[in-house]
């Protein structure tokens, strides 16, 4: 189901809002002097997705108790969901000024004091555990509402996303989605450098859930994916990603994953997003 009080986006007007929603992170990230383009990038075409095509929410009352729950546990690639937020209505546009300003209310990793964020972060890893217990809350609660939760890559060699993992499966939480950016880069390197995550579908599956695999820059196929996975879970949805989408020259660069851009990379980023 759509979102409860913006109508759901087509296809086309996805990938251009993506586009739109990749400079306004830009724009944060460099204003502020720091952030993540690369995971916000990579990231943001999934987003879109959700925000614009699977969700139900109600922006105008973020604590809706029927809205379905959106995790980012890769935390740090905020400035792409806040662009995503503000889109959706959940703030003013204005206040993407305020990312990383002291008392501001768009902090560095994204916290519950901003609308539409339900985990506070910083260390990786946590964001599986958090959503399981909302999907388990809501069986408890009786209601429907289904949990996604956004996972880096490098986050799966954490041992916490693997309990989470266990334990979803033994309580059979087959409303919660997982959905990992494959982007295969992490801090300043590669995935496989640090440790090697492959097979990746394999061992989710060995830790007994369903998996699902997408082109995670083509929104026709993340919908159609995402919604196969809601039909049976827990289900996790691994997609393939670019980390820093669509600026040539920060795509596959580990360089990225947490600089800001300099003015003339900046200038030349934002004309490339513009196409």
């Amino acid at each position: 189901m759509a979102a409860v009080n913006q109508p759901a986006l087509s296809v086309d007007d996805m990938r251009s809002t993506a586009q739109a929603l990749r400079r306004d992170s830009l724009e944060m990230i460099f204003r502020a002097g720091s952030g993540h383009p690369g995971g916000s990038f990579s990231e943001m075409d999934i987003l879109v997705a959700l925000y614009f095509g699977i969700l139900r929410y109600d922006a105008a009352n973020p604590g809706w108790p029927e809205r379905d729950r959106f995790i980012l546990s890769k935390g740090h690639a905020s400035p792409g969901f806040y662009a995503v937020l503000a889109r959706a209505g959940y703030f003013d546009r204005a206040e993407l000024a305020s990312f990383r300003q002291t008392d501001g209310l768009l902090q560095g990793h994204a916290h519950p004091m901003t609308p539409g964020v339900e985990m506070n972060s910083g260390s990786l890893g946590m964001g599986l555990s958090f959503a399981l217990g909302h999907a388990l809350a809501a069986r408890l609660d009786g209601r429907n509402y289904r949990v996604f939760a956004l996972l880096g890559d490098g986050e799966c060699q954490e041992g916490e996303i693997w309990e989470a993992a266990m334990s979803a499966a033994h309580h059979q939480a087959n409303n919660l989605v997982a959905i990992v950016d494959r982007n295969r880069i992490q801090n300043d390197r590669f995935t496989d450098e640090v440790m090697t995550l492959e097979p990746l579908a394999d061992r989710w599956r060995d830790f007994g859930w369903n998996v699902f695999h997408c082109d995670g820059h083509q929104h026709a196929a993340i919908l159609d994916t995402l919604r196969q996975a809601m039909q049976s879970g827990p289900s996790v949805v691994i997609a393939d990603t670019v980390k820093g989408k669509g600026v040539s020259f920060m795509e596959n660069n580990p360089g990225f994953h947490g600089r800001a851009p300099n003015p003339d990379e900046y200038a030349a980023a934002l004309d490339e997003l513009a196409r």
